[in-house]
């Protein structure tokens, strides 16, 4: 492939996976509101998303670099507070007589903002250490085996997501034991979506420059 359509085909990619990042936050902040259970544990239904979040981030990461990645966290967490406002403003707003579904609609949108404050302290404070271990790791040990620097960074950041969101929206509110619950399930299913999701990693070129590294990262 030539360098011009190199270029352009990374430029394609850096666009879906932003957007895609971007999406994924948006829909697992809305559906953090439902407490679910799965299996026996509880779960907030944002969970069935939201780790993939964490291997989206690892492809801005890779096609982007560290700066664009620590960007892009902020935007979502930026975009996620903005929808939170604009979804109590709307349940704020008088109904038209004529729509029959305003009580509804506030259930169900109106944020809860120890919830919203919480799952976005989770994401900046998660999405930042998992960008600070991947760079770590590609920069002082190795831009070789691309599963193993999604895998170690996510082993960190994954349990750390899970306790600040769940202590943070949940704690005092529930019982210890359906707290612990949320934050075991988080961790079973953000670990669960990590290794299935490794081999996405290899579905974009390596285009960021890393001071100090070797570029050998086709295994």
């Amino acid at each position: 492939m030539k360098r011009k359509d190199r270029t352009a085909a990374s430029s394609t990619a850096a666009v879906w996976v932003v957007a895609g990042y971007v999406a994924a936050q948006m829909l697992a902040d809305v559906l953090s509101l439902k407490i679910a259970l799965i299996a026996g544990l509880s779960i907030d239904a944002g969970t069935l998303v939201y780790p993939f979040t964490f291997t989206l981030r690892d492809l801005v990461h890779k096609l982007l670099g560290r700066p664009a990645a620590r960007a892009v966290i902020v935007a979502a967490a930026g975009i996620n507070l903005v929808m939170a406002a604009f979804f109590g403003l709307a349940a704020w707003l008088p109904p038209d007589p004529s729509w029959p579904l305003q009580e509804e609609f506030a259930a169900v949108l109106t944020p809860v903002w120890r919830i919203v404050l919480a799952s976005i302290a989770a994401e900046l404070i998660s999405q930042f250490v998992d960008t600070e271990i991947y760079h770590l790791w590609v920069s002082r040990v190795t831009r070789r085996f691309q599963w193993a620097r999604v895998l170690v960074s996510n082993s960190v950041s994954v349990p750390i997501d899970s306790l600040v969101f769940s202590w943070g929206a949940f704690g005092g509110r529930y019982v210890s034991a359906t707290v612990w619950s949320i934050v075991l399930s988080n961790v079973l299913v953000k670990g669960a979506v990590t290794l299935a999701t490794l081999p996405g990693i290899y579905v974009v070129p390596d285009t960021a420059v890393t001071p100090g590294t070797h570029t050998d990262v086709n295994d």
